[in-house]
């Protein structure tokens, strides 16, 4: 099953609880929350507060994607402000391992970040602590940002390798998800979609005509990518 959550950095921050509240009428899956330091990444984005204001209005998960430096260090505060799932960048701490377990002793899921460059490797000795993956397709901090092309094979290769290793983990893709791109990893082995600009946040169709329309588009390139299989 494919997973569509959007990007709430790309949303209009004066009526973001409206636009959760059709978001999830609409029919998503998650939330996906970044969250910027200026130090990790060059912006600042959501914080506790804000999540805070908004997780009465919908009961859909809320993932919550720490791009700062020492994650391990705020933990706690995100989990307190509603978090369902947490990622955290393999590059952003020292202590990866027991950063994730600790994410998993809570209660929540876990998971990894890596950036365009990271090797996938990292992750071979912190598989058994980890729900998700999230392939970052562009360069962290920013939205409206080209895909990179290389990203379709990172993802296939992490698919390979985490199936090798007897893992059931989820792939998250994250950076320039639309209809040009997502195709390329689905075939390669997504199935959780973070969605912005590229698909869902557009100033010329409702929230509500693009999530049917994205969805409709999901199921017709499975259909076709099970049609071709049967070749």
């Amino acid at each position: 099953m494919t997973l569509i959550g959007p990007s709430l950095m790309c949303a209009d921050m004066g009526v973001l609880k409206e636009t959760v509240i059709r978001l999830d009428q609409a029919g998503v899956d998650f939330f996906h929350l970044d969250v910027m330091d200026g130090i990790f990444v060059p912006n600042f984005t959501l914080g506790p507060d804000m999540m805070k204001s908004i997780r009465p209005h919908t009961n859909k998960p809320f993932d919550v994607h720490l791009m700062v430096k020492n994650p391990e260090n705020h933990l706690n505060t995100f989990i307190e402000a509603g978090a369902d799932m947490i990622s955290v960048h393999a590059e952003a701490t020292e202590h990866l391992q027991r950063t994730l377990q600790t994410i998993r002793n809570n209660g929540l899921k876990a998971g990894v970040a890596l950036n365009p460059s990271s090797p996938i490797e990292e992750l071979k000795y912190v598989l058994d602590v980890v729900d998700y993956i999230t392939v970052m397709t562009v360069n962290p901090g920013f939205a409206g940002q080209k895909f990179i092309p290389l990203m379709y094979k990172k993802v296939k290769d992490l698919k390979r390798m985490v199936e090798s290793e007897g893992y059931n983990i989820d792939i998250q893709v994250d950076g320039n998800i639309g209809y040009e791109t997502i195709p390329g990893v689905l075939e390669n082995g997504a199935n959780m979609l973070v969605c912005g600009t590229s698909s869902l946040f557009k100033p010329e169709i409702t929230f509500e005509e693009a999530v049917t329309k994205l969805k409709e588009f999901i199921t017709s390139q499975k259909e076709n990518q099970f049609e071709t299989n049967l070749k």
